[in-house]
């Protein structure tokens, strides 16, 4: 390892690393705009200047440095000094004065290095550039003057998200950033060079103006959209959220954010269930939590009751429903709604083993029965890293755009059975062969193939370096799915056992997919947040809370179990979910044993041990593969689960930005603005 000297102190860093990353190791801050840790280098910026010795002379970038042994750095020189003002006055030049009406203000990297690092005066008396903002979306605003040329923008588009979208026109001074062909950036995490633009020429159309960030509160959350759970930050003001960031976290969604987790949050305020409903007379009319509770009563349905959980609920949530439904004598809990039924016995069968920063070191990935840009943008990120370390990529299914050179091998799930000849020698010959096992496949009864698949090509084994490598991975879509499996909100044969027992009374926990005409005989009890589906196939309605509104524990597909907090309360007469569970309890003179959220929380861990300890849960081994396929004619994917990227969940479908972008970037609509 390389020994260096900052500032009169030495230390070993690296072999590789950078001279920016050694002053870093030893407490020094470096000032960059266009460096950034999860992109390539590019060294467009000058901000991060160094005196080097043995070196030339002068000041050198940092950035694109290796640190090397015996070099003394010096970050605080009066050399070091004069440049960095010089620079910092050199990107200013064209930089307009619009600090007080910007919507960067307050968190601006450009703002908060100038005060820190450039001078108190100008020298440049000239006429500034002036840029023509670009067509980015209904996103992402620009205000392309500001613009420094960091390529911060650019070189994620290619590198991260792996679409070449974003990228710069012209050379000198008439150097422009911009969508190829005033096009709009339609990826999945377009959004997030709003996150990378250190001067607030790339900001949120739809935060604009909103707020500054001061007048904020910042809650740590999970995020509900898919079945990832991105770590999120909540910025609240009194009792709206006004936007949602990601927070870092590398093993997960590092810090990267999709579009819809992050922009859906505008439908948390609009189509509101903000106070109890009752249907009389074939409509819904609003009524008090007394009259709800007693038309619950009313119902009597003894052991006759269901509940089904829907994509977005907390574990506390169903935790709360389950002990409600014991207590009335009924064991029919399912929250795979649109009647997917496969074997939930082992949860190892179920998980996405590798986990999402394992699977970047795979070498050969076999999808089967899955978009995944659609149904986990985060997951496909880290597939297009191992693809660049050299990793083969081969789907079983109909063909989507990827982001990443792979192998489509048609539609039939029978291949797991049959896989041609250059794919059995990949998964053969790989060091860590993987496979991701998507919704699709999983209706077509291809769990059974799957694990007779990795039984042959040995998917589950230890690695040369003596750690363990277990391939085998289920990728779900709804973020309560797997802390749905592990509180047994599974039957054996999916919801079709529900329909079948003709419960008298659903109970349906935010579920909004779900077919409610096969329930006709049932009365549907919908406690949720929205009026959508479900509300309006509801006998009763009950007003519960969103994901931001409560404090709950949360599972990812590859088994990870989160905490997130309550960020604003519910609107109007809305209560958390579990408080409205106990009084059903109540209502038909039941015992769930529990009284406050801490008895409730002692009680789901004391019964699932796992969701107390945050982490990856531990599920133990896989089963021994095997098993029949699918039938003749059910074994071909006609299609994906997620039509629509952007309107997947009732947040999202009552988001006016989400509405834009589904008509927008998927049906090629034009959207009026007012002024037109």
């Amino acid at each position: 390892m390389p020994t260096v000297t900052v500032d009169g102190v030495e230390i070993e860093v690296p072999q590789g690393a950078t001279v920016l990353q050694a002053c870093e190791l030893a407490g020094k801050e470096i000032p960059r705009f266009c460096y950034h840790e999860r992109l390539s280098i590019a060294g467009n910026c000058r901000m991060c200047l160094v005196e080097v010795s043995p070196g030339p002379p002068k000041p050198q970038a940092s950035c694109a440095l290796p640190a090397a042994d015996k070099q003394v750095i010096r970050t605080d020189s009066e050399m070091v000094k004069k440049a960095r003002e010089g620079v910092m006055e050199f990107l200013l030049i064209n930089h307009p004065l619009d600090c007080p009406i910007c919507d960067q203000g307050g968190e601006c990297d450009l703002q908060d290095q100038a005060m820190a690092y450039g001078r108190g005066a100008t020298r440049y008396h000239e006429a500034k550039r002036a840029v023509t903002e670009k067509t980015m979306g209904p996103l992402i605003k620009t205000v392309m003057t500001r613009c420094i040329h960091c390529t911060r923008c650019v070189r994620f588009s290619e590198e991260i998200a792996g679409v070449d979208e974003i990228g710069a026109l012209y050379r000198g001074e008439n150097m422009q950033i911009t969508t190829y062909l005033e096009r709009a950036a339609k990826h999945e995490m377009s959004a997030n060079v709003i996150d990378l633009c250190p001067v607030g020429a790339l900001t949120s159309r739809p935060y604009a103006f909103e707020a500054r960030p001061w007048e904020l509160k910042k809650t740590l959350g999970i995020d509900v959209s898919d079945a990832c759970g991105a770590n999120i930050r909540i910025d609240a003001r009194g009792r709206e959220v006004l936007r949602v960031l990601p927070r870092v976290n590398d093993d997960v969604n590092e810090e990267w954010l999709s579009d819809k987790a992050r922009y859906q949050v505008d439908g948390l305020t609009r189509r509101r269930l903000d106070r109890p409903f009752i249907r009389r007379d074939g409509r819904l009319v609003p009524a008090s939590w007394e009259e709800a509770f007693a038309a619950i009563a009313a119902i009597a349905p003894g052991a006759s009751v269901a509940a089904v959980a829907g994509d977005l609920v907390d574990c506390e949530t169903m935790f709360a429903a389950k002990a409600l439904v014991h207590a009335l004598g009924s064991r029919l809990l399912e929250g795979r709604q649109t009647g997917l039924a496969y074997d939930c016995a082992n949860l190892a069968a179920v998980n996405f083993n590798s986990g999402f920063a394992g699977i970047e070191t795979a070498d050969a990935i076999l999808i089967v029965g899955s978009h995944i840009r659609r149904e986990a943008p985060l997951l496909n990120v880290r597939i297009r890293k191992a693809v660049k370390r050299g990793a083969k990529v081969f789907v079983i299914g109909p063909e989507w755009e990827t982001t990443y050179p792979a192998q489509f091998l048609g539609a039939d799930v029978g291949l797991l059975g049959d896989l041609p000849l250059p794919v059995g020698d990949a998964l053969r010959a790989a060091k860590r062969p993987a496979l991701i096992l998507g919704g699709a496949a999983l209706g077509k009864g291809a769990l059974a193939p799957a694990l007779a698949l990795c039984a042959q090509f040995n998917l589950v084994r230890s690695l040369e370096d003596g750690t363990a490598w277990n391939g085998f991975n289920v990728l779900h879509m709804a973020a309560s799915r797997m802390g749905g499996l592990m509180l047994g909100y599974a039957q054996p044969g999916g919801i079709g056992d529900i329909v079948a027992a003709k419960p008298r009374l659903l109970l349906a926990l935010g579920a909004d997919e779900v077919d409610f005409t096969k329930f006709a005989g049932s009365t549907v009890v919908y406690l949720g947040h929205h009026g959508d589906k479900g509300a309006h196939a509801a006998d009763i309605v009950l007003p519960g809370a969103a994901y931001t509104e409560k404090t709950g524990t949360f599972v990812n597909t590859e088994g990870r179990v989160q905490f997130a907090e309550r960020a604003v309360y519910p609107p109007g007469d809305a209560r958390e979910d579990w408080t409205v569970l106990r009084a059903i309890a109540d209502a038909l003179k039941v015992g769930v044993g529990f009284d406050s959220y801490d008895d409730l929380r002692a009680a789901m861990i004391a019964a699932v041990p796992a969701l107390g300890r945050e982490g990856l849960a531990d599920y133990g081994a896989l089963p021994s593969g095997g098993g029949a396929g699918p039938h003749n004619g059910e074994r071909v994917i006609a299609g994906y689960p997620i039509d629509d990227f952007y309107l997947t969940n009732p947040i999202a479908r009552a988001s006016p930005t989400m509405q834009r972008c589904s008509a927008e970037l998927l049906h090629g609509q034009d959207f009026a603005e007012a002024a037109e």
